[in-house]
Parts: C-alpha cells; sequence; structure tokens
C-alpha cells in the first residue's frame, strides 16, 4: 500500500496503485510504520546530517479521505469502526507533526476530506497543476470533523479559505489553492510535482537543521493540535548542558 526509498537525503514515502488512497485502519498503519521507521533511523544518526520527508501518491487521487465503505459494512457497530479508524489518522498526523525533519506533500491528485488534512499536516505542499482538487467534503456529506484536525485547519488557513473550504465545501484547484496559501507551489504535472518536491526536500535537507529542535519548534507552532493528542517534544540532551 505505501513503499518507502531514499533519494539522497530525501525520503519519498508513496501511496502506491490507482485506487483512491482511502484511509483505513490498514493504510493508515502502513503510513504510521513507514515514519516509525524514518524516525528510527534519525534517531541513528543523531538528528544530525539533515534529512527531510515527501509523501506522494499514484494515480488520480493523493488521498479521498476516510474509507466509510470499511467503516459501515458488514459491522454493526460502525460508531465503533469509525472511532477506530479516526483515532489511528489523529496519532499518524501526530507521528508527521512531531517528526524531526521538514516534510513536503506532493499533492499529485484530488485530496479530499482527511486527504486534504494530510496534506494540511505537512510543512510545505507543493500541487500539480493539470488535475486534482482539494476538497473538505464534511459540510457537504453532513459529517462531524474531529477537533485535532479542525485545529489544523485554524492554525494553516485563512478565514477566507477557511470559509471557504469548510463552510462552502468549495472544490480548490491548484492555482486557487496557492492563491490562499494552502499550497506553496503548482507544477505541470504529477511526475513533475513528485520532482519539485524531492528538489525541495533535498534543499530543505541541505540546511542540517537538528532533527530534534526542528521537531520541537513545529509542535510549539500547533499547540492546540499538540495539547489535544497530548503531543510533547522529546527532550534535547543538549538542553541539559
Amino acid at each position: 500500500m505505501v513503499t518507502l526509498e531514499k533519494r539522497g537525503r530525501v525520503y519519498l514515502l508513496t501511496l502506491t496503485g490507482d485506487g483512491e488512497h482511502r484511509l483505513n485502519p490498514a493504510l493508515i498503519g502502513d503510513l504510521h510504520s513507514a515514519l516509525s521507521q524514518i524516525r528510527a533511523e534519525a534517531s541513528a544518526t543523531g538528528g544530525v546530517g539533515g534529512a527531510a520527508l515527501v509523501i506522494a501518491a499514484e494515480g488520480r487521487f493523493f488521498s479521498n479521505g476516510f474509507d466509510l465503505k470499511w467503516a459501515s459494512e458488514k459491522s454493526p457497530d460502525s460508531h465503533r469502526r469509525s472511532r477506530l479508524m479516526t483515532s489511528a489518522f489523529q496519532r499518524t498526523l501526530a507521528a508527521l507533526i512531531s517528526l524531526p525533519m521538514p516534510t513536503v506533500a506532493a499533492v499529485t491528485g484530488h485530496a479530499a476530506a482527511a486527504g486534504f488534512f494530510l496534506v494540511l499536516a505537512h510543512d510545505y505542499a507543493l500541487m500539480r497543476a493539470d488535475r486534482g482538487f482539494l476538497y473538505m467534503s464534511e459540510v457537504d456529506r453532513g459529517l462531524p470533523i474531529i477537533d485535532a484536525v479542525m485545529s489544523l485547519a485554524r492554525a494553516k488557513m485563512a478565514p477566507r479559505a477557511r470559509r471557504e473550504a469548510l463552510l462552502g465545501g468549495a472544490k480548490l484547484t491548484a492555482a486557487a489553492a496557492a492563491e490562499r496559501g494552502i499550497v506553496d507551489g503548482v507544477c505541470g504535472g504529477a511526475a513533475e510535482t513528485v520532482a519539485a518536491a524531492v528538489r525541495l526536500g533535498e534543499e530543505l535537507a541541505g540546511l542540517t537543521w537538528d532533527g530534534p529542535s526542528y521537531a520541537a519548534a513545529r509542535i510549539a507552532v500547533f499547540p492546540e493540535f499538540a495539547k489535544i493528542v497530548e503531543l510533547a517534544a522529546e527532550e534535547d540532551p543538549k538542553s541539559k548542558l
């Protein structure tokens, strides 16, 4: 469901296949395992030397949100399944937010609902111009938004963009998303978007920032999210010197 490779100092995590990359426990678990592997490798270096992460996806979708079919099919307890899915996603976002390196989303296709929030959890986002939109579908489907991801929207989206996306269900193209400051750049197609994201990741890795310090700074940028998920920065041994 995902692959992880290293291009220079950049980790490239790809959601594979031509499907919608619906976020169910299996895919969320794969994402979390990959993030854990990256974190372990970064810890082995002491958080020095520079690294970055790019997340991309194959096919028409970056991610079309939660797997609502999985949550409801053949189960009398769909609420329990939904809670399982959302709590796992929340933990994975926490792992991404606390990762000790810069992160870049290569938005190579549609990103809707939880897929949109996955984009927002990155430090940077580049989006292909020729296909795809960002779409908060919850208002159209009558679904609630969990507090943790709503806190990311409040922190990362301007009031106008929040109103259009969260209250209006706007489907934002790459150009519209860039205009509203949701994505940082627009690229020609999927391959160009991934290539540009890897280049940006290499530039960021080249700054050789201290990993734990970078993670602590990011967590401090999102205090509401950190409080909701009980996320604290790892103690830096150098702080005791």
